[in-house]
């Protein structure tokens, strides 16, 4: 089997001390992973996870907000960072 190859790895620091982070890598398709891909989004404020975007083994695609979990619909990578950096900046707009 091809191992995972890394397509997007990112780290942001905010002025604000905030940090977002995204690693993406393109995998071979799967029941898990049907799209090829495996991702970690996340956005982090002192030290905690406040927005998180994954698809963990045998968890699917999933969102994390605060302490909530949800099931993401993923479509493809655009809108996957579409929808983050929108829930990012629903966050910050939130802190202030």
């Amino acid at each position: 089997m091809p191992k995972a190859k890394l397509i997007v790895k990112e780290k942001v620091e905010f002025q604000d001390g905030t940090i977002a982070e995204m690693k993406l890598w393109e995998v071979p398709k799967t029941k898990d992973k049907p799209h090829g891909y495996k991702y970690s989004l996340v956005y982090i404020e002192k030290g905690k996870r406040i927005i998180g975007y994954d698809n963990a083994e045998g968890k699917g695609d999933h969102r994390h907000y605060g302490s909530g979990e949800e099931i993401y619909e993923f479509k493809d990578i655009d809108k996957l960072f579409d929808d983050f950096y929108n829930d990012v900046r629903r966050a910050k707009e939130n802190e202030s």
